[in-house]
C-alpha cells in the first residue's frame, strides 16, 4: 500500500491537477502539431530528402502529450497568447530533438550513369565484324547525356583499359597491346567491373562473339552478381561463307643434307576455289605454287631441298583472293626440320664492347676443330630452336641490357630443353655489374649474382622520381622499367619511388627498401598512379633526406619527366654535389619535342647522365643501364692464383694455373660444382663453376679469358687445353634414341605422339614437359594407346612457339 501511495503521489506531481477548466479545444495545438510532425517526417522518408537510422526514437513523441498538459493546465505561468506561443516552441524543439535522436541522414540521388563499353578484339571476331562493333559503339557513346560517363576495356587473351570512364570519349584508335589469339571473357568482365566508379549506377555493355577460350566466365559473374552490376550484350554476328585455313605442315621424319624431299601441306576449305600456296624457309620465300582446292580437306607438295646441316623452320601459307577466306590468322602452319652436323659454337659479344675481349677465347676455340661463329649478342636468336645447330653458346662479357627478354629466355630453354651448352665469361659488363640478376640466364647458370655468403660488402641506395603521365601509356612504363631496375640490384641494394599523387602531395610510392623485398614492392609499383608533378623541389628533397638517411657506400637518383615541373632550387643541387650523391636524367616526350637543358645540367653537375629517348622502347634499357651503376662494387680488382676446388675433367693434365688481375664476385648454387676458387679461403668465391641444368650444362668463369683480366692467362701453355676441356664439358652430347617425337595442333589442344622405333619395344612410363608461350610450363601424362606408341594431350595458351621435352617419368 506504501508503494501504491507513492506512485500516486509521483505521478500526481508529474501530473499535476489542472488549475483552470479544459475545455476539449484545448487539446488542438497537440494534435495539429502531432499531424503535422507525422506528415513532415513521412514526407522527408517518401521524398528521400532524408532517412532515418534510428526510427526507434521516435517512440519519444511520447513526452509531448506530458508537455502540452503542462502548458494547458496553466503550470507555464503564461497565459493567452504568450501561453501557446511559447508550447508551440517547446513543441517545435521537442519535435527537432526528436528528429536528431533517430540519425537523420540526408539522401543525395543522382541519375548519373557510369558505362564501360567491353570491346572483343580476338581474332575470331574478323576485320569487318570487329568494324561494325566499334562503329555502333561510337553511335552509341554519340547520343549518352552529358553528364553520364563512358569508358571502353578491350580484350582478347588478355584486357586492357583502353579508356577510364569519364564524360568525355576521345577514341580515335586502339593504344593498348594485348593478345588476340583468344578471348578471356572472365578478365575482360572483371577489369570492366574494377574501373566503374563507386560513386553512381554503373553498366558493362559486353561486345562479342561470346567465344571464349580461357577464364572462368562463372566466376566473374558471380562478381559482378554481388555487386549489382548489369551486363548488356551485343552479340558479334558474323558468317564467313568462304574460309580456308591451313590445318598442318608434313615435314620428313627423317633427312639427310644435300638431297631433295618434299613437304605435305594440308588445306581445308569451307568452298571450292583456287590460291597460291607459299613455303618459306627461315622467313625466306622458297617455293610459291597455284593449286586448286575443293571444299574440305586437300593435301598439296612442295619440293625441299636440304643445303646443309642446321635448323631448318617452315612456314606454308595459302593465300586467297580478297572475298574467299573470312581469317587471315589461320593460313600458315610452321614446322622444322634439325639436321645435325659438325660441332659449333655461337660466341656473342658485346656490342658496345671491345673485341680483345673475345679475340684470344675464339683463337683457342678454332683451333678445337669446331665450327665458331662470332656475333654481336644482339642478333642472338629469340626462340630456342633456332639455337639447335650450336652445341654451345658463350657469352663474352656481355651485359643483360644487349638481349632482350625473349632472346634471354631463348638461352635458358635451350640449356633446359635442347641440352645446348652456356658459358658466361667474366668482365666489367658481365654477371652482377652486367645486370644479369634475376634474368631468365641467371637461373641457368650454376651462380647467383647476389652476394650473400660475405659479411661486409658495400651497398648502394637508389632512388626513383617518376613523372611519366603526360605521354601515351606512360605509367604502364613506369610501372614496368622500375620493376626491371630494381631486379638488377642485389638483395642488399636499397632501392625507393616517389611521385605525386595528384593531390598536392610528394609521396614516397615505398621507401628505401631492400631490392630482396621485390614481392613486397612489386604490389606497391603496380598500384601506383604518377599525376602531373607540378614541382621537382618537394621530390628531390623526399629523395635526398632518404639517401642521406641510408648507410649505404654509393647513392644515385633517375628522375623521369617531361621536363615541364619547375626546377630545384641551387642549394638543393648544391648538397647533392657535396654529398656525392649522382643524378641521372631522362627526358621523355618533351613539350616542343625538344631536350631541357636544365636536365642535363643537373646531371652534368652532379656526374650523372641525360638521355633523351625518342622512343618509349628504349626505357627498359636506359634504366637497367643505371641500376648497374650500384653494382660496381662486385668487381675485384687484385692479383690472385685460383686454387683448385671440385675434381673436374676441365682440369685433366693440369697442374698449375697462372693469376689473375681481377674476377667478379657471385655465389655458387647449391648444386653447382665450383672447380676454381677465389683468393679468400674463408670466403666461397667461386672462378669456375659448373653444373647441369634440365638436359643441358652451364658454366661461369668469372675472370676473363682476355688480357685485361687474364692476361697470364691467354699467354699460358695450357690456355687452348684448358678452353677445349672446359667447351667439351659443357657442350651437347650427340644422344642416340628410338624415340621419335610428332607434336601437333588439334582444335584448341596439342596433341603429342611418341613412337618407339626400338626392334622389341616394351612398355615405358613417359612424361613430357611443355614450354608454352606464356614463360610457364605444363606437365603431360602420355598414355600407351598402341605397341611403341604413346599419346598426351595439353591446352593450347595461345600463339607462339612450344617446346616439348619427354623423358621416362622421374
Amino acid at each position: 500500500m506504501n508503494a501504491l501511495a507513492a506512485s500516486v503521489r509521483l505521478f500526481r506531481r508529474l501530473v499535476p491537477a489542472p488549475r483552470r477548466p479544459l475545455s476539449r479545444w484545448a487539446a488542438w495545438p497537440l494534435v495539429a502539431f502531432l499531424v503535422v510532425y507525422a506528415a513532415a517526417v513521412v514526407l522527408l522518408e517518401q521524398q528521400q530528402v532524408l532517412r532515418f537510422a534510428a526510427p526507434w526514437a521516435f517512440t519519444w513523441v511520447l513526452v509531448l502529450p506530458w508537455v502540452w498538459w503542462l502548458s494547458a493546465a496553466g503550470w507555464s505561468g503564461l497565459s493567452g497568447a504568450r501561453a501557446h506561443l511559447a508550447l508551440w516552441v517547446r513543441l517545435c524543439l521537442l519535435g527537432v530533438f526528436i528528429m536528431l535522436l533517430a540519425e537523420p541522414r540526408a539522401v543525395r540521388t543522382s541519375d548519373d550513369l557510369a558505362l564501360v563499353y567491353c570491346l572483343d578484339t580476338s581474332d575470331s571476331i574478323g576485320d569487318n565484324a570487329a568494324d561494325q562493333a566499334r562503329q555502333w559503339m561510337l553511335t552509341s557513346v554519340g547520343g549518352k547525356p552529358k553528364a553520364d560517363q563512358a569508358g571502353l576495356v578491350v580484350f582478347g587473351r588478355d584486357a586492357a583499359v583502353e579508356l577510364p570512364p569519364s564524360q568525355s570519349f576521345p577514341f580515335q584508335a586502339f593504344t593498348t597491346r594485348i593478345g588476340h589469339d583468344g578471348t578471356d571473357l572472365e578478365k575482360a568482365l572483371t577489369l570492366s567491373a574494377a574501373v566503374l566508379p563507386e560513386d553512381r549506377p554503373g553498366r558493362i555493355v559486353l561486345i562479342s562473339d561470346g567465344v571464349a577460350t580461357d577464364g572462368n566466365l562463372e566466376r566473374a559473374l558471380d562478381q559482378l552478381t554481388r555487386r549489382g552490376i548489369a551486363v548488356d550484350v551485343l552479340p558479334v554476328q558474323y558468317h564467313h561463307a568462304h574460309e580456308v585455313w591451313v590445318e598442318k605442315i608434313e615435314l620428313p621424319r627423317q633427312a639427310r643434307p644435300g638431297e631433295t624431299y618434299e613437304a605435305g601441306v594440308v588445306v581445308s576449305s569451307l568452298q571450292p576455289g583456287r590460291g597460291e600456296l607459299v613455303l618459306r624457309e627461315n622467313g625466306k620465300e622458297v617455293a610459291r605454287q597455284v593449286v586448286d582446292y575443293r571444299g574440305g580437306k586437300n593435301r598439296f607438295t612442295l619440293p625441299l631441298y636440304l643445303r646443309g646441316p642446321g635448323y631448318y623452320e617452315y612456314a606454308a601459307t595459302i593465300e586467297a583472293p580478297a572475298g574467299f577466306d573470312g581469317l587471315r590468322e589461320n593460313n600458315t602452319a610452321i614446322g622444322y626440320l634439325y639436321l645435325a652436323g659438325e660441332g659449333r659454337v655461337l660466341v656473342l659479344c658485346d656490342p658496345e664492347g671491345d673485341p680483345a675481349d673475345a679475340a684470344d677465347l675464339v683463337k683457342a676455340l678454332r683451333q678445337t676443330n669446331r665450327l665458331i661463329e662470332v656475333a654481336s649478342a644482339t642478333t642472338c636468336p629469340s626462340d630456342a630452336l633456332s639455337l639447335l645447330p650450336y652445341d654451345s653458346v658463350v657469352l663474352v662479357n656481355v651485359p643483360a641490357d644487349a638481349l632482350d627478354a625473349t632472346q634471354q629466355l631463348a638461352l635458358r630453354d635451350g640449356v633446359h630443353n635442347l641440352g645446348i651448352g652456356l658459358l658466361m665469361v667474366g668482365g666489367k659488363n658481365s654477371f652482377g655489374p652486367g645486370g644479369w640478376n634475376r634474368t631468365p640466364v641467371e637461373e641457368a647458370l650454376p651462380v647467383s649474382m647476389d652476394i650473400t655468403q660475405r659479411k661486409i660488402l658495400p651497398k648502394g641506395a637508389l632512388a626513383i622520381i617518376l613523372h611519366t603521365c603526360e605521354f601515351g601509356d606512360g605509367n604502364t612504363w613506369a610501372k614496368r622499367i622500375t620493376k626491371q631496375a630494381i631486379k638488377v640490384l642485389g638483395a642488399r641494394d636499397e632501392v625507393g619511388a616517389i611521385d605525386y599523387d595528384g593531390n598536392g602531395t610528394d609521396q614516397w610510392i615505398f621507401p628505401l627498401t631492400p631490392a630482396g623485398d621485390y614481392e613486397k614492392i612489386a604490389p606497391l609499383i603496380e598500384n601506383a598512379a604518377p599525376a602531373d608533378m607540378p614541382s621537382f623541389a618537394g621530390t628531390m628533397q623526399m629523395a635526398f633526406t632518404g639517401l642521406m638517411a641510408s648507410d649505404a657506400a654509393t647513392r644515385h637518383l633517375i628522375i623521369i619527366s617531361d621536363g615541364d615541373p619547375s626546377p630545384p632550387p641551387p642549394k638543393l643541387i648544391e648538397a647533392y654535389i657535396a654529398a656525392k650523391i649522382s643524378v641521372s636524367v631522362v627526358t621523355v616526350f618533351p613539350h616542343g619535342d625538344q631536350e631541357v637543358p636544365g636536365f642535363r645540367a643537373i646531371a652534368e653537375a652532379t656526374g650523372g647522365r641525360a638521355y633523351y629517348p625518342k622512343d618509349a622502347s628504349r626505357l627498359p634499357a636506359i634504366f637497367i643501364k643505371e641500376a648497374k651503376t650500384l653494382k660496381r662494387s662486385q668487381i675485384q680488382n687484385l692479383t690472385f692464383t685460383a686454387t683448385a676446388g671440385f675434381p673436374s675433367p676441365i682440369m685433366k693434365g693440369i697442374a698449375t694455373i697462372p693469376a689473375l688481375t681481377g674476377y667478379v664476385l657471385t655465389t655458387p648454387k647449391a648444386r653447382a660444382q665450383t672447380i676454381l676458387e677465389g683468393p679468400d679461403p674463408e670466403e666461397e668465391d667461386p672462378v669456375l663453376a659448373t653444373w647441369r641444368y634440365g638436359v643441358g650444362a652451364s658454366a661461369a668463369f668469372t675472370g676473363d679469358l682476355a688480357p685485361n683480366w687474364g692476361k697470364h692467362w691467354v699467354q699460358w701453355g695450357q690456355y687452348q687445353a684448358f678452353v677445349e676441356q672446359l667447351m667439351k664439358a659443357i657442350g651437347r652430347g650427340d644422344t642416340r634414341t628410338n624415340l621419335q617425337l610428332v607434336c601437333e595442333a588439334v582444335g584448341g589442344s596439342g596433341l603429342i605422339t611418341v613412337e618407339d622405333h626400338a626392334s622389341s619395344p616394351g612398355f615405358m612410363t613417359l612424361q613430357a614437359r611443355v614450354s608454352l608461350p606464356s614463360s610457364t610450363t605444363a606437365t603431360v601424362e602420355l598414355t600407351q594407346i598402341a605397341p611403341g606408341r604413346y599419346q598426351g594431350r595439353f591446352p593450347l595458351a595461345g600463339k607462339g612457339r612450344y617446346q616439348v621435352l619427354v623423358a621416362g617419368a622421374g
